[in-house]
């Protein structure tokens, strides 16, 4: 009897229960097929062993599995896994742009086409943050001002039904960019706005409800938003 390695596409295949299973491999004799311990940085704890404790399966190194980047393309040993991403290769599916790119830009990192991946906002109105999640999985975290009390944002589920990257408030007077327009009350996420004669409004508001009732985000994170959110993704406002 024999200890036979998994191949890395074939351990992901079994990702989704790794954190919840003993770790597989598997033994092999002439006639049957026996579980075993999987040990795939081959460092003597067990995959099992080393996820539990927070620590990276792949890499011999005790690294921490959100601190571990085995192949280095920019996406942690924690999201490879949660992802399903081979974490031993930069592009799984060897389209010619790394799992992290292609995550990053909302794209599927295990399908050489442009099968993009499901999008959601949140936005907590308690701590003023919006949580941009890719696939389920929390991406980026940014601090946002929403709306004062007299004004209040509202809260509950609602969609991205227009964007403009240089929206115009008539009710203001004042430029709103990156506008990421919501299906009512006749609020959107945007970026701190500008006066026409080029002020812009609110820049040591950001982590402070003082918005008219819409959310803004920063110079930078208002645009890194805009490129990546379709028309139609879900956002949710919560308190």
């Amino acid at each position: 009897m024999f200890k036979k390695t998994l191949t890395f596409f074939g351990l992901f295949i079994f990702a989704g229960f790794i954190l919840f299973l003993p770790s597989l491999a598997f033994a092999e004799t002439t006639s049957t097929v026996v579980v075993a311990e999987l040990d795939s940085d081959s460092d003597g704890f067990n995959d099992t062993w080393e996820i539990k404790n927070g620590y990276s399966p792949f890499n011999p190194e005790p690294i921490k599995i959100e601190k571990s980047d085995i192949d280095k393309d920019g996406l942690s040993d924690y999201f490879e896994i949660k992802f399903r991403t081979d974490p031993f290769n930069a592009d799984t599916d060897q389209d010619g742009h790394s799992d992290f790119k292609e995550i990053d830009n909302g794209f599927n990192p295990l399908s050489n086409t442009t099968t993009k991946l499901s999008q959601k906002i949140e936005i907590k109105l308690s701590s003023q943050k919006l949580v941009y999640y890719v696939d389920g999985q929390k991406w980026r975290e940014f601090t946002v001002s929403t709306g004062k009390a007299s004004m209040p944002t509202p809260t509950g589920d609602f969609k991205v039904t227009n964007k403009n990257k240089k929206a115009w408030s008539k009710s203001y007077g004042l430029w709103m960019p990156f506008w990421l327009g919501l299906d009512r009350g006749r609020i959107g996420i945007h970026e701190l706005p500008v006066w026409p004669s080029g002020y812009r409004e609110g820049e040591n508001h950001l982590g402070k409800p003082v918005s008219h009732g819409c959310i803004r985000l920063g110079v930078g994170s208002a645009q890194y938003l805009f490129d990546r959110t379709s028309v139609g993704a879900q956002v949710s406002i919560i308190k």
